[in-house]
């Protein structure tokens, strides 16, 4: 007998450049998503923010627990760039981590050439219409 729907969280296993974004999502390694996305070097993971003004440590968590492989983190404000709370961007220093808030479409673009370059870098990206 079946179980039914399972719905797991989204999650691609890999590094993968992003190769379009807009229309609420993104697409990469011939997949889509539609909604925020976290790119870590264990993978590009769903993510829930959806409003830049609104983001937290807690949102990070993910990130935090794979600092120790990662230098650099481009932060995807949406279509326009916003600076990152205070509280945030000490905690990610405090991790050795540092945060570049940028546009999406600008963290989109450095994030695949710093990805090609095999850098240590991974990406906060929201989501834009």
């Amino acid at each position: 007998m079946g179980h039914g729907l399972i719905i797991r969280d989204a999650h691609f296993p890999g590094r993968a450049p992003i190769d379009a974004y807009g229309n609420g999502g993104f697409r990469f390694a011939d997949m889509s998503h539609r909604g925020s996305i976290l790119c870590l070097p264990s993978g590009i993971h769903g993510w829930t923010p959806a409003d830049p003004a609104a983001l937290m440590i807690d949102d990070f968590e993910p990130l935090l627990a794979e600092s120790d492989a990662i230098e650099i983190l481009l932060v995807g404000m949406g279509p326009d760039l916003r600076p990152l709370p205070a509280d945030l961007r000490k905690r990610l220093r405090e991790a050795g981590i540092s945060a570049d808030p940028m546009s999406t479409g600008a963290a989109v673009r450095t994030f695949n050439v710093l990805l090609a370059e095999e850098r240590a870098v991974a990406a906060a990206l929201i989501a834009v219409e």
